[in-house]
């Protein structure tokens, strides 16, 4: 699906209204309840879900199932995401009243990196054949990783990227209220807040890579990529609130991603091969199971630790 320009700027009013009334109801940096989040993360997951209602009636019953498709891969890859950032906010000690502002940016330059990489990888498969084996291979290779060494990440302090923007930049080891820059002796400073979201945004860009590759592996139409990646990522915030206290319960969680992704790799493998791609209500229904039976199990497997709580 090529989309017009049109289409385009409309997707992307769209997104920046939504973002706009969301900061604008959480301008007083108040802590964030699981009611408050439910109901935001509804609100987005309606968002997300209406939007491909819109393209089966635009575009037909296919393209919205191939962006249906990539919204729950890419929905399920973000609760992975909720497990670092909750590392990450626990390792820095950030207040609850200051998380809904780190992960709102964070969301913002997450939105900015996944436009670039989904460009710049869809150019290259549709250019490049060979390229669908190298990630395809890639996508393999990380399911692998996920599987057998999830849970194995450094301290965030230790990130390449949060070290370096300390030696660059001059930093108060405090936090400053919700500002990422403050002044000190009439000097600006970057605030502990700052390397928090700096901490984040690093790791969002890994995981970038990871969900952007997985959903280029159902189709390279820019537009139906982005916009699933845009719809699922606005959640993430509202999703990060309302799973905090539930992520020691899904424990075999990753086992699924490592699924998705390995069965994104050899869809992408296969699409170059006499096999050509996969149908996308097969698609479909591998994503649905596979995320359902690796919850199920979770809370089945928790379920006598939770009663003893």
């Amino acid at each position: 699906m090529s989309a017009p320009l049109w289409a385009w700027v409309v997707v992307m009013l769209a997104i920046a209204a939504m973002l706009a009334v969301d900061l604008f109801l959480h301008r007083d940096n108040h802590v964030i309840g699981f009611r408050e989040a439910a109901i935001w993360s509804g609100i987005w997951i309606a968002a997300g879900l209406l939007f491909g209602v819109v393209l089966w009636l635009w575009q037909g019953g296919e393209v919205a199932g191939t962006y249906y498709a990539g919204y729950l891969i890419e929905k399920a890859l973000s609760i992975d995401n909720v497990f670092i950032f909750a590392m990450i906010f626990t390792a820095f000690a950030v207040p609850e009243a200051y998380q809904h502002k780190v992960l709102f940016w964070g969301v913002i330059g997450a939105l900015v990196f996944r436009f670039v990489f989904i460009f710049v990888g869809a150019e290259l498969l549709d250019t490049f054949f060979w390229t669908a084996y190298l990630f395809g291979a890639f996508l393999i290779w990380t399911g692998w990783k996920m599987a057998f060494q999830h849970g194995e990440q450094s301290p965030p302090e230790n990130n390449p990227v949060v070290r370096l923007v300390r030696r660059i930049v001059p930093t108060d080891p405090n936090y400053h209220g919700d500002k990422f820059i403050t002044r000190i002796d009439g000097k600006r400073v970057a605030t502990l807040l700052f390397v928090v979201l700096i901490a984040v945004e690093a790791t969002d860009l890994i995981f970038a890579i990871d969900s952007v590759a997985a959903i280029l592996a159902i189709t390279t139409s820019t537009f139906i990529v982005w916009t699933a990646n845009a719809f699922a990522i606005l959640g993430l915030r509202s999703l990060y609130f309302c799973l905090a206290g539930l992520l020691r319960r899904f424990v075999h969680l990753h086992y699924g991603l490592a699924v998705l992704l390995a069965f994104a790799g050899l869809k992408l493998i296969l699409s170059e091969t006499p096999v050509g791609k996969l149908p996308i209500p097969l698609t479909l229904g591998v994503i649905v199971v596979t995320i359902a039976v690796s919850i199920v199990t979770s809370l089945r497997s928790t379920r006598s630790v939770q009663a003893g709580k």
